[in-house]
Protein backbone atom coordinates (compact mmCIF):
# COMPACT_ATOMS: atom_id res chain seq x y z
CA UNK A 1 0.00 0.00 0.00
CA UNK A 2 1.10 3.62 -0.99
CA UNK A 3 1.35 5.82 2.08
CA UNK A 4 3.92 8.46 3.15
CA UNK A 5 5.49 5.76 5.16
CA UNK A 6 5.91 2.99 2.82
CA UNK A 7 7.24 5.59 0.39
CA UNK A 8 9.75 6.55 3.16
CA UNK A 9 10.77 2.95 3.46
CA UNK A 10 10.71 2.57 -0.56
CA UNK A 11 13.54 5.28 -0.77
CA UNK A 12 15.23 4.34 2.15
CA UNK A 13 15.87 0.90 0.91
CA UNK A 14 16.93 2.28 -3.25
CA UNK A 15 19.34 3.88 -0.97
CA UNK A 16 20.45 1.29 0.85
CA UNK A 17 21.20 -0.99 -2.81
CA UNK A 18 23.14 2.06 -3.95
CA UNK A 19 25.13 2.28 -1.03
CA UNK A 20 26.29 -1.66 -1.18
CA UNK A 21 25.82 -2.08 -5.25
CA UNK A 22 28.29 1.32 -5.93
CA UNK A 23 31.17 -1.00 -6.96
CA UNK A 24 29.25 -2.95 -9.00
CA UNK A 25 27.23 0.14 -10.86
CA UNK A 26 30.89 1.78 -11.16
CA UNK A 27 31.93 -1.34 -12.78
CA UNK A 28 28.78 -1.60 -15.32
CA UNK A 29 29.61 2.60 -16.30
CA UNK A 30 33.43 1.77 -17.17
CA UNK A 31 32.18 0.34 -20.61
CA UNK A 32 31.04 3.93 -21.30
CA UNK A 33 34.64 5.46 -19.93
CA UNK A 34 33.13 7.43 -16.78
CA UNK A 35 32.80 4.50 -14.67
CA UNK A 36 31.20 6.60 -11.89
CA UNK A 37 27.28 5.77 -12.13
CA UNK A 38 27.69 3.97 -8.78
CA UNK A 39 29.84 7.07 -7.09
CA UNK A 40 27.31 9.78 -8.44
CA UNK A 41 24.74 8.05 -7.46
CA UNK A 42 25.67 7.62 -4.23
CA UNK A 43 26.05 11.50 -4.01
CA UNK A 44 22.32 12.21 -4.17
CA UNK A 45 21.57 9.07 -1.96
CA UNK A 46 23.28 10.13 0.76
CA UNK A 47 22.32 13.81 0.58
CA UNK A 48 18.39 12.28 0.58
CA UNK A 49 19.31 9.88 3.30
CA UNK A 50 20.66 13.13 5.38
CA UNK A 51 17.35 14.77 4.61
CA UNK A 52 15.28 11.72 5.53
CA UNK A 53 17.35 11.79 8.97
CA UNK A 54 15.47 14.67 9.66
CA UNK A 55 12.39 13.59 9.74
CA UNK A 56 10.18 15.45 7.21
CA UNK A 57 6.71 16.28 7.95
CA UNK A 58 4.63 16.35 4.81
CA UNK A 59 3.02 14.00 1.81
CA UNK A 60 3.53 11.85 -0.83
CA UNK A 61 4.57 15.34 -3.20
CA UNK A 62 7.01 16.65 -0.75
CA UNK A 63 8.84 13.88 -0.22
CA UNK A 64 9.42 12.99 -3.63
CA UNK A 65 10.15 16.95 -4.69
CA UNK A 66 12.99 16.26 -2.20
CA UNK A 67 14.37 13.27 -3.80
CA UNK A 68 14.05 15.03 -6.77
CA UNK A 69 15.71 17.94 -5.29
CA UNK A 70 18.58 15.98 -3.70
CA UNK A 71 19.75 13.98 -7.11
CA UNK A 72 19.53 17.36 -9.25
CA UNK A 73 21.53 19.24 -6.86
CA UNK A 74 24.01 16.03 -5.51
CA UNK A 75 24.27 13.50 -8.25
CA UNK A 76 27.15 14.19 -11.01
CA UNK A 77 26.29 13.71 -14.59
CA UNK A 78 23.59 12.53 -16.86
CA UNK A 79 21.66 10.51 -14.13
CA UNK A 80 21.57 12.99 -11.33
CA UNK A 81 19.47 14.99 -14.02
CA UNK A 82 17.17 11.79 -15.09
CA UNK A 83 16.62 10.62 -11.69
CA UNK A 84 15.86 14.12 -10.59
CA UNK A 85 13.20 14.97 -13.11
CA UNK A 86 11.80 11.10 -12.41
CA UNK A 87 11.50 11.98 -8.48
CA UNK A 88 10.29 15.42 -9.57
CA UNK A 89 7.40 14.37 -11.91
CA UNK A 90 6.31 11.92 -9.07
CA UNK A 91 6.04 14.15 -7.12
CA UNK A 92 3.65 16.53 -9.01
CA UNK A 93 1.82 13.00 -9.70
CA UNK A 94 1.24 12.92 -5.83
CA UNK A 95 -0.71 16.57 -5.97
CA UNK A 96 -3.27 14.84 -7.49
CA UNK A 97 -3.31 11.61 -5.80
CA UNK A 98 -1.96 8.59 -4.44
CA UNK A 99 -1.94 6.39 -7.01
CA UNK A 100 1.32 4.44 -7.82
CA UNK A 101 0.67 3.87 -11.75
CA UNK A 102 -0.05 7.49 -11.77
CA UNK A 103 3.28 8.40 -10.33
CA UNK A 104 5.49 5.72 -12.34
CA UNK A 105 3.98 7.06 -15.49
CA UNK A 106 4.47 10.86 -14.55
CA UNK A 107 8.30 9.27 -13.79
CA UNK A 108 8.01 8.35 -17.46
CA UNK A 109 7.48 11.53 -18.78
CA UNK A 110 10.35 13.10 -16.65
CA UNK A 111 12.66 10.47 -18.28
CA UNK A 112 11.29 11.53 -21.19
CA UNK A 113 12.16 15.26 -20.96
CA UNK A 114 15.53 14.44 -22.24
CA UNK A 115 14.09 13.46 -25.87
CA UNK A 116 11.90 10.41 -26.89
CA UNK A 117 13.33 7.05 -25.18
CA UNK A 118 11.92 3.60 -26.67
CA UNK A 119 12.31 0.44 -25.26
CA UNK A 120 15.61 -1.56 -26.40
CA UNK A 121 17.68 1.61 -26.94
CA UNK A 122 19.42 0.23 -23.52
CA UNK A 123 18.08 2.67 -21.17
CA UNK A 124 16.50 2.67 -17.93
CA UNK A 125 13.15 3.18 -19.80
CA UNK A 126 13.83 -0.73 -20.66
CA UNK A 127 13.30 -1.73 -16.94
CA UNK A 128 10.62 1.28 -16.32
CA UNK A 129 7.99 0.36 -18.89
CA UNK A 130 7.79 -3.19 -18.81
CA UNK A 131 7.97 -2.58 -14.63
CA UNK A 132 4.43 -0.31 -15.25
CA UNK A 133 2.87 -3.20 -17.05
CA UNK A 134 3.72 -5.32 -15.05
CA UNK A 135 2.23 -3.35 -12.13
CA UNK A 136 -0.56 -2.81 -14.39
CA UNK A 137 -1.48 -6.09 -14.99
CA UNK A 138 -0.81 -7.08 -11.05
CA UNK A 139 2.21 -9.65 -11.63
CA UNK A 140 5.47 -7.78 -10.52
CA UNK A 141 8.01 -9.72 -9.40
CA UNK A 142 11.85 -9.47 -8.20
CA UNK A 143 12.44 -12.05 -11.36
CA UNK A 144 10.72 -9.93 -13.18
CA UNK A 145 12.79 -6.99 -12.71
CA UNK A 146 15.94 -8.67 -12.53
CA UNK A 147 15.20 -9.77 -16.09
CA UNK A 148 14.57 -6.41 -17.57
CA UNK A 149 17.30 -5.21 -16.04
CA UNK A 150 19.61 -7.81 -17.72
CA UNK A 151 17.93 -7.92 -20.59
CA UNK A 152 19.64 -4.64 -21.74
CA UNK A 153 22.64 -6.98 -22.57
CA UNK A 154 21.70 -7.88 -25.74
CA UNK A 155 20.08 -4.34 -26.98
CA UNK A 156 22.35 -1.76 -28.80
CA UNK A 157 22.92 1.67 -27.24
CA UNK A 158 21.35 4.47 -29.21
CA UNK A 159 20.99 7.84 -26.84
CA UNK A 160 23.90 9.62 -24.72
CA UNK A 161 27.53 8.44 -24.70
CA UNK A 162 26.91 5.33 -24.95
CA UNK A 163 25.38 5.32 -28.73
CA UNK A 164 29.13 6.31 -29.59
CA UNK A 165 30.54 3.02 -28.31
CA UNK A 166 27.12 1.03 -28.93
CA UNK A 167 29.24 -1.93 -30.60
CA UNK A 168 31.96 -2.49 -27.24
CA UNK A 169 29.11 -2.35 -25.27
CA UNK A 170 27.23 -5.66 -26.42
CA UNK A 171 26.72 -8.43 -23.57
CA UNK A 172 26.67 -5.52 -21.00
CA UNK A 173 24.20 -4.45 -18.71
CA UNK A 174 23.36 -0.55 -18.78
CA UNK A 175 24.22 0.97 -15.73
CA UNK A 176 20.92 3.09 -15.74
CA UNK A 177 18.73 0.06 -15.91
CA UNK A 178 20.94 -1.28 -13.20
CA UNK A 179 20.13 1.58 -11.14
CA UNK A 180 16.30 1.46 -11.95
CA UNK A 181 16.03 -2.08 -11.23
CA UNK A 182 17.22 -1.21 -7.19
CA UNK A 183 14.69 1.40 -7.17
CA UNK A 184 11.89 -1.23 -8.24
CA UNK A 185 13.08 -3.72 -6.12
CA UNK A 186 13.13 -1.52 -3.16
CA UNK A 187 9.29 -0.31 -4.36
CA UNK A 188 8.58 -4.25 -4.08
CA UNK A 189 10.47 -4.75 -0.79
CA UNK A 190 8.68 -1.58 1.10
CA UNK A 191 5.40 -3.12 0.33
CA UNK A 192 4.11 0.13 -1.80
CA UNK A 193 3.11 -2.16 -4.41
CA UNK A 194 -0.18 -4.48 -3.97
CA UNK A 195 -0.69 -7.33 -6.44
Amino acid sequence: MLTVETARTWLSLFIEKLEVNEKYLNTLDESIGDGDHGANMLRGAKDLKAKLAEGLQGGLSDLFKMAGMSFIQKTGGAAGLIYGQVFLHMSEAFQEDNDLMDSLTSGLEGIQTFGPTELKEKTLVDVWIPVMEDVRNKRLTLEKINEYVTSTKDFQAKKGRAAYVSEQLNGHIDPGAASCGYFFEAMLEAGVYDE
